[in-house]
């Protein structure tokens, strides 16, 4: 075996501290440096991150910009103005005096006393609304309200400024709409989209004739509820809305029949209310419900609406309780304060189906009566002359009913 001489040991183990040593020191270093770049470069580290991130939320400004502008374009050519105008008596103040000896020595005065007398007709403006394309060949889906008077003109006018005249060719007697028909041809005409897809918080854009005075106003907001119950009317008289939209975009008057969008311009709802107490409250008709008037109308000239021939009102927890109720939903078959507000119409087809007083409607079609699935929107999906099945309860006892719907009249 090999002997090493004692300055051969002695070379050999300074050679292994001085490895040992120089690795901890070298490992010390690394790690303080590492830590000293990490604290020297820590606050460039957070601006550059700070930066990339306000550059992402910038991005996505900038993209929904972007796709608000294309929204707009694309809606704008389907949207018209209504211009409501009819003739009206002029009054003139008189004085008293006229043809007087008064008025011969005094002259023609401008007396401040006096009265009113006609003078003649006029045709005068009285209001506006909007409405949009929903044909190329001029059919227009409106508010009931905007052309509910019979005795007015109505002269629609287009984005790009063409003015016709309008003709009602149909008001719905269930939803506060009305189609009108301007003779054109090759218009653009807006997209419906899907109503029932919509989710609360999303994006929405409202166009239209702000105050019958600015055209093609357009406002944004976002959907703030759905499934409201809205009492909405107009001169001939209010009606209820079930599910209605709610949205933050301003709705003002002018702005009734207008379209609400998208984001990709397509029409998710029907301008119809605003609230008087409230701010940034505004109500919509979900497209949905107007696509079966605008193929109605198409296919028979008319809107044709099912009937059933109740009156009642939505079962809550609230009502189950004070009312001593064996369910929280359904629709409880009720009869209104005048002798004649029968809780089942006569000759109706509940009335034929034998449904009764105090019977409560679970379900429609296998769907479950409730405050979001209202009775008159469940059988709004239906037509005149369908059978349904209804699920009842009457008289302690859950029955299964078929019924079958006439068309509602006025």
């Amino acid at each position: 075996m090999y002997k090493f001489s004692s300055n051969t040991k002695l070379i050999i183990l300074v050679i292994l501290v001085s490895f040992f040593v120089g690795g901890f020191a070298g490992a010390v270093f690394s790690f303080l440096s590492a830590d000293l770049a990490q604290m020297t470069l820590a606050p460039f580290i957070k601006i550059f991150r700070s930066e990339q991130e306000a550059g992402k939320y910038q991005i996505s400004q900038m993209a929904e910009e972007s796709a608000t502008i294309s929204a707009v374009k694309k809606i704008t050519p389907s949207v018209v103005s209504i211009v409501i105008t009819k003739e009206l008596v002029k009054y003139k103040k008189m004085s008293g005096f006229e043809g007087t000896l008064f008025e011969e020595f005094f002259g023609s005065m401008p007396f401040t006393f006096g009265f009113d007398v006609p003078s003649g007709k006029e045709k005068m403006k009285i209001g506006g609304g909007t409405g949009f394309t929903v044909s190329e060949d001029g059919m227009i889906l409106t508010n009931r309200h905007v052309v509910e008077d019979e005795e007015a003109e109505y002269t629609v006018i287009t984005s790009s400024g063409k003015t016709y005249d309008a003709k009602v060719l149909a008001v719905d007697t269930l939803l506060d709409l009305a189609l009108i028909k301007i003779s054109a041809a090759g218009l653009s005409v807006a997209r419906l989209g899907d109503s029932d897809k919509i989710e609360i918080g999303q994006t929405v854009i409202a166009i239209g004739n702000a105050l019958s005075e600015y055209p093609n106003t357009v406002t944004k907001g976002i959907v703030s509820a759905q499934g409201r119950r809205v009492v909405a009317g107009g001169a001939s008289g209010s009606g209820i809305i079930e599910e209605a939209i709610q949205i933050d975009a301003a709705i003002n008057p002018g702005n009734s029949g207008g379209p609400i969008v998208d984001l990709q311009g397509d029409v998710i709802g029907i301008a119809t209310a605003m609230t008087m107490n409230g701010k940034s409250i505004g109500f919509a008709i979900p497209v949905n419900a107007a696509k079966k008037a605008i193929e109605s109308v198409q296919k028979f000239g008319k809107i044709m609406r099912p009937w059933l021939g109740v009156r009642y009102v939505l079962i809550n927890q609230e009502l189950k309780t004070s009312k001593n109720l064996p369910f929280a939903f359904g629709a409880w078959l009720i009869r209104g304060e005048a002798t004649t507000d029968t809780a089942v119409v006569p000759g109706s087809p509940a009335d034929k189906a034998g449904l009764e007083e105090n019977n409560i409607i679970l379900e429609v079609g296998g769907v479950k009566v409730n405050e979001n699935h209202s009775l008159s929107s469940l059988l709004s999906k239906y037509n005149p002359g369908d059978e349904v099945d209804l699920k009842v309860y009457q008289k302690g006892e859950t029955k299964n009913i078929k019924v079958k719907l006439e068309e509602r009249k006025e």
